[in-house]
């Protein structure tokens, strides 16, 4: 049984410029209907010079510097600071759907103490919201190349999966039970509302970064034993570049860099997925076909003029892609810059 102030839930919210989608957040959670002196808001900040310092206090969150500026470095260092019980990744341009969220969340990982976390099983879909926040919601995935290769990890439109790789899975009524086993593939688990039992994040941290998928991936590795993870039937927004195609581009242009200068940091061994998956993609975007297919069967399950991106969405991360691993390969890659990044 919790004591009465003990702190039940840390949400760790990494920042870097984020004053235009975080008050937004920070409200969804104030409005969950969960007690308030249960749980603290951790915000790991990258040297903001807006106004995300700013947001951050008037919602009484925690401020951690983080001096190494990404995401992965800010998980890391907001979770040695953590107290709570369960840890809540929560990006900036996450909101909450409704006021019983987390409620829903927590009581699953209460109900069945053998599961090592849980995520929302799908982006929730709004049809006011902004052209790519549609295209990622409508696809189950934020970058198109993991919903081709398979790995993707959110429910889309296409073919109502949550995923392309085959694990077993128990159906339950609220929430599909995982197993995770040792040396097989694995979705992108991790993040946008994945909740983690802390003790089981902190046996298995080993760096000053917390990349999504790595920590389970080094968990199956180091003990050989299966692992149980929830995903909840129930979604979570992500604002992911609204309507702005330019920032899709960036931003796919960070995750390639990312990918290679922290490699050496990284646990999951891609190659698991990578050796089939290029050639999958590239193939599926240079034909056009498959992708202008795909864009039809999604428009009749769900008709939106964001299908119209997806053969686009491929080309242009087939291009970024293409161009970063050509320039890593020559030595001429240089590492993403995030003095002036905005989320």
């Amino acid at each position: 049984m919790a004591e009465k102030n003990q702190i039940e839930i840390s949400f760790i919210i990494p920042t870097l410029n984020a004053q235009k989608v975080l008050e937004i957040c920070l409200k969804s959670i104030f409005k969950q209907n969960f007690p308030k002196n249960k749980y603290e808001i951790i915000i790991a900040d990258g040297g903001s010079t807006d106004k995300t310092v700013e947001i951050a206090k008037k919602y009484l969150a925690k401020i951690i510097f983080n001096p190494l500026k990404t995401a992965e470095a800010g998980k890391a260092i907001g979770i040695k600071n953590a107290q709570g019980k369960y840890l809540a990744l929560i990006d900036s341009d996450n909101i909450l759907p409704d006021s019983s969220w987390l409620t829903t969340m927590i009581n699953v990982l209460e109900k069945d103490k053998h599961l090592i976390g849980a995520e929302p099983w799908k982006f929730t879909y709004r049809k006011k919201a902004g052209l790519i926040e549609r295209y990622s919601a409508l696809i189950g995935a934020n970058d198109p190349y993991a919903f081709i290769s398979g790995v993707y990890d959110r429910k889309n439109y296409i073919n109502f999966k949550w995923t392309g790789l085959k694990i077993k899975t128990l159906n339950y009524k609220k929430y599909l039970k995982l197993f995770l086993e040792p040396g097989k593939p694995i979705p992108t688990i991790g993040a946008n509302g994945t909740i983690f039992r802390t003790d089981f994040i902190r046996k298995n941290i080993n760096s000053d970064y917390l990349f999504d998928i790595d920590i389970i991936s080094y968990a199956l590795q180091k003990n050989q034993v299966k692992l149980y993870f929830a995903k909840v039937k129930i979604g979570i927004i992500h604002t992911y570049c609204e309507s702005s195609i330019s920032k899709f581009i960036k931003k796919q242009n960070r995750r390639i860099n990312d990918y290679y200068f922290y490699k050496n940091y990284r646990q999951y061994d891609w190659k698991t997925t990578n050796g089939s998956g290029i050639l999958k993609f590239t193939l599926y975007t240079t034909t056009i076909f498959p992708a202008v297919y795909h864009s039809i069967i999604g428009f009749i399950h769900q008709p939106d003029t964001a299908w119209i991106f997806h053969p686009l969405a491929c080309f242009i991360t087939l291009y970024v892609y293409t161009k970063s691993s050509l320039m890593y390969k020559l030595g001429l890659l240089n590492q993403t810059n995030r003095t002036q990044w905005q989320q």
